[in-house]
């Protein structure tokens, strides 16, 4: 398998997120989000995680089309979600809904909103070319908590073997079938040396890297758009990769603090206060 996207579906270039559970040394943690192949719409989901509560994680929701979800994103403000620009730049509003509060995507809790706009970055072409970022704003405002954006004043965030959170309802095993219910990884950020080598095209400008040398923990198809976090912020946003989990193949992320001037454009300042109901801040588990 190729290079694949991370979104939902057939593959094409987008990722999605998968989740597996697997069993991970001391050293270990839970599944991170994947990548998709090829031409064809994406799909992924965590790869060696485990199962998230949406309420320790309110800021992540997923992207649904006639009700099946196909991409994952992450509130910023209450009427801003941030997602990967191959999981919508083919999409008109009217034919998204995003849903909120939901453990599992079988269920009917949580809330749905319609998406009133769409921005993709403008020089937004392919994930592996860069600017794979989107904003969507939406009819109405959502309680959940949002996430605060990283910034250029973030550099720490983006240091080899920092412990992220990946967050998605994808597969949980290359090739596999998402999940309905939301999952987890901590994979640390990977070298930007090390992405470049096993991952032709990255530019560190741009993307971000995460992933265990030996493997496992990954992203995939059906995670794109979804959320990676560091120090309580969004760095990346599920994109690209090679396969989902593979040895020294970490998955790529749009970097997020590359993009603060799209950001601030179309969110605002990214300091985003917590609602009354939304629940604590992430803490990535050892």
């Amino acid at each position: 398998m190729g290079r694949t996207l991370r979104r939902a579906g057939a593959w094409t270039g987008v990722l999605t997120v998968a989740i597996v559970s697997s069993a991970l040394s001391a050293a270990s943690v839970d599944a991170a989000p994947s990548k998709a192949d090829g031409p064809g719409p994406p799909q992924t989901r965590v790869v060696g995680g485990s199962e998230a509560d949406i309420a320790e994680y309110p800021f992540t929701v997923y992207l649904a089309e006639q009700g099946a979800q196909f991409c994952g994103g992450t509130l910023v403000a209450p009427d801003k979600v941030v997602t990967a620009a191959h999981c919508v730049d083919s999409e008109r509003p009217e034919n998204i809904e995003i849903v909120a509060g939901r453990q599992d995507t079988r269920g009917d809790g949580g809330a749905v909103a319609a998406v009133g706009g769409i921005a993709t970055h403008p020089e937004y072409g392919s994930p592996n070319l860069g600017a794979d970022i989107a904003v969507l704003t939406l009819a109405s405002a959502l309680n959940q908590r949002p996430l605060e954006l990283a910034t250029s004043a973030d550099d720490s965030l983006y240091r080899a073997g920092t412990l992220t959170t990946v967050l998605g309802w994808g597969a949980t095993s290359e090739g596999g079938s998402p999940s309905t219910t939301l999952r987890k990884a901590h994979p640390p950020v990977a070298a930007d040396a090390d992405c470049a080598e096993a991952n032709p095209g990255f530019s560190a400008d741009s993307m971000v890297c995460a992933g265990l040398p030996e493997g496992g923990v990954d992203s995939c198809q059906g995670d794109s758009g979804g959320p990676l976090v560091a120090g309580d912020k969004l760095i990346g946003i599920v994109s690209w990769g090679n396969g989902c989990a593979r040895p020294e193949t970490p998955g790529v992320y749009t970097r997020v603090a590359s993009y603060e001037d799209f950001l601030r454009q179309h969110v605002g300042d990214g300091e985003v206060a917590a609602p009354a109901s939304g629940g604590p801040a992430p803490q990535p588990a050892a």
